[in-house]
């Protein structure tokens, strides 16, 4: 969103609620709860020595990226997505750690079964932020919608030990806005009445939509804050940013904002990708990268009771062509052999030689697992029950007690491994 200094003095302190003190939050029903700096959080928690010290998170070889850093580290400049060697140029003395996805997870599903305990109207936005409609639940609670964040707030630190940033209002993009703006660890409450007063001052980069771009489109006629793009007629807008843009900013800067909070749908793909440290040229190399790939997005597939059927590698040259493949399968799958021996093929088949900075495998058409699979006679049974059994394994003695032989011996360096995550 822009600078705090951006800010006109006061707006935030206006609206910070306080205590059991906020301002009025009669018909402001949505929530948007966002925790702070999560994955720094969650490893400090793990590491409570750390608390005074700068942490970043992400991504420690040369092409590392940063994933989270602590509000310590950012008071030397460290962000997000910054490239970690610059991170590490900015703040030298700072811990770097590598990401654990699977803490992260856990730590992420207790939050949500906290929001999904005050009502089931939960929109999911990631790993850490979520919104909430909790018109339903106020007469069942007997709280008011911002009484619900400060329990949420309360709750989230001590049953997880981290602590989240709550921003209260009528519409999402309002509430969303208000979380950001209490960060960190503030709850911020906009009254129905005072959307305008909320919108107006705050710079033209707060509204959904606008990246650099449009934001200097929008300077070079003049519109530098909210109300400046609020009061512009329509059709000097749509001739500035097109009529698509403009009609959607123009709503917002005006307070207009109709979506519904829509629980999580479906997951459509999952998978996972690497980045390397160095380009590969090695294909012998790839393929056992495919593999380890393929392990952990069939993996996350059998944890979630999913099964696909379309196999897609992804492979990014050092020039930064990317090239995307796929092959779909005549039955649903979730084997690890039977998802690898597909993006072989893609690779082999499909992807040019050269240098390779990253790849990645995901599945596609995703249903539930066991319809319309692999009849129990057939090949691929074997591999299911070993599959399953590596699962069991890694479920009580963590992910490197089994591994596929041929992963065993050295692996490429990695600067910034995905786990398998869902798209929706």
């Amino acid at each position: 969103m822009g600078r705090s200094g951006d800010l006109p003095r006061g707006l935030v302190e206006r609206f910070r609620a306080r205590d059991d003190a906020w301002p009025d939050d009669a018909g402001c029903p949505i929530l948007h709860v966002d925790m702070d700096a999560f994955y720094a959080s969650v490893e400090i928690r793990e590491r409570p020595e750390l608390a005074e010290r700068p942490v970043v998170v992400g991504g420690v070889g040369p092409r590392g990226v940063v994933s989270s850093a602590n509000y310590i580290a950012r008071g030397f400049g460290v962000r997000s997505a910054m490239p970690t060697a610059h991170a590490r140029r900015l703040c030298p003395h700072a811990v770097f750690l590598p990401p654990t996805f699977e803490l992260y997870q856990e730590v992420s599903a207790g939050v949500l079964a906290i929001f999904r305990d005050i009502t089931p109207l939960v929109e999911p936005l990631s790993l850490d932020e979520a919104f909430l409609d909790v018109a339903g639940a106020l007469r069942r609670l007997r709280a008011t919608p911002a009484e619900i964040g400060a329990q949420i707030r309360r709750q989230v630190r001590a049953e997880h030990g981290i602590s989240c940033s709550v921003g209260v209002g009528p519409t999402k993009f309002v509430a969303k806005l208000a979380s950001g703006l209490g960060k960190p660890d503030g709850m911020l409450v906009v009254p129905r009445d005072e959307v305008d007063a909320f919108l107006r001052p705050l710079p033209v980069s707060a509204l959904w939509g606008v990246g650099k771009a449009t934001a200097e489109r929008l300077a070079a006629i003049g519109l530098e804050r909210v109300a400046d793009v609020a009061e512009t007629p329509l059709p000097r807008l749509r001739r500035a940013i097109g009529t698509a843009q403009a009609e959607h900013l123009h709503a917002l800067a005006r307070g207009h904002d109709g979506r519904a909070v829509v629980p999580e749908t479906a997951e459509k793909s999952i998978g996972a990708e690497e980045t390397f440290e160095v380009d590969h040229y090695d294909r012998i190399l790839l393929a056992r990268e495919l593999l380890r790939l393929s392990e952990k997005t069939a993996a996350s597939l059998r944890s979630r009771g999913l099964s696909g059927r379309t196999v897609s590698i992804k492979v990014r040259y050092s020039d930064f062509t990317t090239i995307s493949r796929s092959r779909t399968l005549p039955t649903p799958t979730d084997v690890t052999q039977e998802i690898y021996r597909t993006a072989v093929r893609l690779l082999t088949d499909h992807a040019p030689p050269g240098a390779v900075r990253l790849i990645g495998v995901r599945m596609e058409q995703l249903g539930p697992a066991g319809q319309d699979q692999l009849t129990l006679d057939a090949p691929e049974n074997g591999w299911r029950e070993a599959d399953q059994a590596a699962d069991r394994a890694r479920s009580k003695y963590g992910r490197a007690a089994i591994r596929p032989a041929s992963l065993l011996g050295e692996h490429p360096d990695r600067a910034g491994a995905t786990e398998p995550r869902p798209k929706r």
